[in-house]
């Protein structure tokens, strides 16, 4: 039986059927869902020791299936792929129990070299560089965003801002 069997949970059926391809190529027992309705029947049947989780599925956050595979198997590598990176959903993500985090674009080899440094590094360097106004406007949008499902109305609401605004925000960014 193969110790390395994947599932990814992406809603981008393009990009998962790439990554599926990419890591059968390497040796990885593959097998995709595409919702947290999905995961839940796959579990059933699959024992996953590895798991690629897409932080926005469609109209539900991905944080949740971090934690139903961190439940179903605690010792389970699980890294989250966002195109809406922040450092809150960065660390709620591994607080759930994510063993990494990588913005996108990511590739084939940023996954499995994040799988491979589950464990952290006590002596990464530290930058002086401080955080831009975007970046923390960015930042705020998105853990707002999270926190309403990636419900835009409720989340302009939120933030005290016009629906139609933080859609041109979103825009700007193209998130996928």
């Amino acid at each position: 039986m193969n110790e390395r069997r994947l599932l990814i949970l992406e809603d981008d059926a393009s990009f998962a059927r790439t990554l599926k391809r990419s890591f059968e190529r390497r040796g990885y027992d593959v097998v995709v869902a595409a919702s947290p309705a999905e995961l839940e029947a796959i579990l059933a049947d699959h024992a996953p020791n590895y798991a690629v989780v897409d932080l926005k599925l469609a109209n539900a956050s991905g944080l949740p299936c971090v934690e139903i595979l961190h439940a179903h198997d605690p010792a389970m590598l699980i890294v989250v792929l966002t195109g809406y990176a922040s450092i809150a959903t960065a660390v709620e993500a591994i607080k759930l129990g994510a063993c990494h985090y990588l913005a996108k674009p990511a590739n084939t080899d940023d996954i499995e070299e994040a799988f491979g440094r589950a464990k952290g590094d006590a002596n990464v360097s530290l930058t002086a560089r401080s955080t831009s106004i975007k970046t923390l406007e960015w930042e705020r949008i998105h853990e707002t965003l999270a926190e309403t499902n990636f419900n835009i109305s409720e989340a302009a609401r939120r933030l005290g801002m016009h629906r139609r605004t933080l859609a041109r925000k979103l825009e700007k960014r193209q998130i996928k």
